[in-house]
């Protein structure tokens, strides 16, 4: 079946292009276009004409054959003028002419089915329309070109060598074979130390595709809606002597660097005095535990056991931090060695923040992760959780002896990794284990 759909955002642009890929894509190139010559791979000059020989308009067409395309398959690109009108018509017009409106993700998944792309690459696709950084891009990028998926098939290559070690003993458990268990142990730690690391960098590191997010928190009229404003160069939220003024979570996204974070400014943390304020407190321990960095305002001038409890909470949080000691403008009168382990800025909301954007875009920076793997999704996360749990638990039977159980959960790790990619074929561990030991059969 042929199908087609406009592959640019809609509304008003210089250009809308209408994809068309299929058994019968060129067919319907040569039917709205009256032309009959299209050359792989050149852009040609066409009127574009509607079911009633109606000029619609005047577009570039690309035809690419198969299997020399995006999904492997016959497509032509439609790139006319863009707009909410003619991208639509003549969509309306491929329709009429044999196709079907594509459904989500109908191109990658095509490209998959038809080995043009792994399911790393398919996702990193989709990540890469979404993602909010440059080191994001850049990541996802990587993954295009198929960075994950060779960091997969490595690890994948050593399992089933490991496997095709045992099969032989298991074969040939009659022969006097030299006993590889250590080796074995050994390699499997190596297996076990990669994919651990992966799995820690991609926790750490997921807000790089999704956008990391960076509360404000601290005890109220401290000056956390005064940061917020700063940041945002705007009156965002309202800023009163009154505690308790802010109730909820204010959410923006702003810029800073390379960098498109989400910025929170919570509600002041204390021992709320009726229902509304403690539903707002609750949802700030909430933004604490979902935030990659955490700004802890607190006041210059006054301390007090809601701060003390505030820092506390701080101190027991596994991720970066940093206090901004605020209305420094008022004098420092607090013990700054409260904050020993922490990066702190001094800073006056409502005059100059510099040093705190300065602060968090270092931090930021310094979230790159060039040479590293990351995975991008839940599923591939789940995947290598898989192939560990597969990994720890062949070891046991390792150390007992009983063979046949190890390699059941190695081959169980062997198939949860290549979720990320491709299917295991059992095939191939029997090709590694005739072609790489002598075992003179």
């Amino acid at each position: 079946m042929t199908i087609a759909a406009i592959a640019t955002p809609s509304g008003v642009g210089a250009i809308s292009i209408v994809r068309v890929s299929g058994e019968k894509a060129l067919d319907i190139a040569k039917k709205l276009t009256k032309k009959e010559d299209f050359p792989p791979r050149y852009a040609k000059l066409c009127k574009v004409y509607d079911s009633n020989d109606e000029l619609i308009d005047i577009a570039l067409v690309i035809y690419f054959k198969a299997p020399n395309s995006f999904t492997g398959e016959d497509v032509v690109e439609f790139q006319c003028h863009g707009g909410v009108v003619v991208g639509k018509m003549i969509l309306e017009e491929v329709l009429k002419a044999g196709a079907r409106l594509a459904n989500p993700g109908e191109f990658t998944k095509r490209a998959f089915l038809n080995g043009k792309i792994d399911l790393s690459q398919a996702e990193a696709i989709s990540k890469l329309i979404e993602t909010r950084s440059r080191e994001g891009a850049k990541l996802l990028s990587r993954q295009l070109e198929g960075d994950l998926a060779k960091f997969v098939e490595e690890i994948r290559e050593k399992l089933i060598e490991i496997m095709a070690y045992t099969e032989v003993f298991i074969d040939y458990a009659e022969e006097d074979l030299p006993d590889l268990t250590k080796e074995i142990e050994k390699k499997l730690k190596e297996i076990e130390n990669k994919l651990s690391h992966t799995l820690e960098v991609s926790r750490r590191r997921e807000g790089m595709i999704s956008g990391y997010k960076v509360a404000i928190v601290g005890k109220p009229n401290v000056g956390k809606s005064s940061i917020l404003n700063a940041l945002l160069n705007k009156k965002r939220a309202i800023v009163s002597d009154i505690a308790g003024t802010t109730r909820d979570t204010i959410e923006e996204d702003i810029q800073i660097g390379t960098h498109l974070i989400r910025i929170v400014d919570t509600a002041g943390i204390r021992n709320a005095r009726d229902e509304i304020e403690k539903i707002g407190v609750e949802r700030s321990k909430e933004a604490i535990k979902e935030a990659d960095i955490i700004i802890g305002v607190f006041s210059a001038d006054e301390w007090d056991e809601e701060d003390e409890k505030i820092l506390g909470l701080l101190k027991n949080e596994k991720k970066d931090v940093i206090i901004a000691v605020n209305k420094i403008d008022k004098g420092i009168s607090i013990d700054l060695n409260k904050f020993q382990g922490f990066k702190v800025v001094k800073i006056s909301a409502k005059k100059d923040i510099s040093e705190l954007v300065e602060s968090i875009k270092e931090l930021l920076d310094n979230y790159n992760i060039e040479n590293e793997h990351v995975l991008i999704s839940t599923r591939q996360i789940n995947a290598v959780e898989n192939a560990l749990e597969a990994i720890k638990e062949s070891k046991k039977f390792l150390v007992t002896g009983e063979l046949e159980l190890f390699s059941y959960n190695i081959q169980d790790a062997i198939k949860s990794i290549t979720q990320i990619t491709k299917p295991f074929e059992y095939d191939e561990m029997l090709d590694k284990m005739f072609g790489n030991f002598c075992v003179g059969k």
